[in-house]
């Protein structure tokens, strides 16, 4: 299968304090290095754009670390997405002052969704990301559950028709990520990205479960346009150039 669109290698960096860390399953967390350190060795090793993510923000009722945003602002050469705390159009507007090029929201959105539209139409569609968490459940329509607060609340919403909503509002970026693969590294959550993929034209950013580069081309082939992965780069598992030249011998148009 090939694929028109160029696919989007996006590591992601989840912080605690400052810290990039890495979790299995949304829970324990290790330690993976600086964040300016990371993105430095990113941009260097070839990464489309980087995704960054204040993992504990909304769940401690803060916002977003803007010091950190401008830290590795200075140092990034890629387009780089910023998550986590972001609860208002005034909290988004200091994250892209900070010099994020986008920035993602979820539990807040989910809360309050005529946001989605306010934030679209301040910033433009293309600055705004809307993150989806979700938990397998077999008694919601689509077999999907929408979670927020980081994956610990439990909304009864159906993840499909949430989906369809958010891109309703003009959205062109959906991050999807499934609790039973994060960190698990046994492959993207696939039947979630093509249920998604059926409902909307906007990307879909492959999340939680990359563990091969055989993993990376079964996303891209569900519908995924960008594809996100931390523990395999964090770690050394998978590099960046290799799993460009691997999607590209497979048919994909890539950076």
């Amino acid at each position: 299968m090939t694929n028109d669109k160029a696919l989007v290698i996006m590591p992601c960096m989840d912080m605690i304090a400052g810290r990039v860390v890495k979790g299995v399953n949304f829970v324990d967390i290790k330690d993976a290095g600086d964040p300016v350190e990371c993105c430095k060795a990113y941009c260097a090793a070839g990464a489309d754009e980087i995704a960054m993510l204040d993992i504990n923000a909304t769940v401690e009722g803060r916002a977003t670390m803007l010091e950190t945003v401008r830290k590795v602002a200075d140092v990034a050469t890629i387009p780089f997405t910023m998550g986590g705390g972001i609860s208002s159009v005034k909290a988004a507007a200091e994250v892209l002052g900070a010099g994020a090029d986008k920035i993602s929201t979820s539990s807040a959105v989910f809360r309050s969704p005529d946001m989605i539209g306010e934030l679209v139409k301040e910033f433009g569609a293309d600055k705004v990301t809307v993150a989806i968490d979700v938990a397998q459940n077999s008694g919601m329509p689509s077999g999907y559950e929408v979670y927020i607060d980081g994956g610990r609340t439990a909304t009864g919403a159906d993840a499909i028709e949430w989906t369809r909503k958010v891109a309703g509002y003009g959205v062109k970026t959906i991050l999807p990520t499934s609790k039973s693969t994060d960190g698990a590294r046994t492959g993207y959550d696939l039947p979630l990205i093509r249920g998604i993929r059926a409902v909307t034209d906007a990307d879909i950013v492959a999340s939680g479960g990359a563990g091969t580069m055989e993993h990376f081309v079964e996303a891209a082939e569900a519908g995924a346009t960008v594809l996100l992965a931390a523990s395999v780069f964090h770690f050394g598992i998978i590099g960046i150039p290799e799993l460009k030249a691997y999607l590209k011998e497979r048919g994909f148009s890539v950076r």
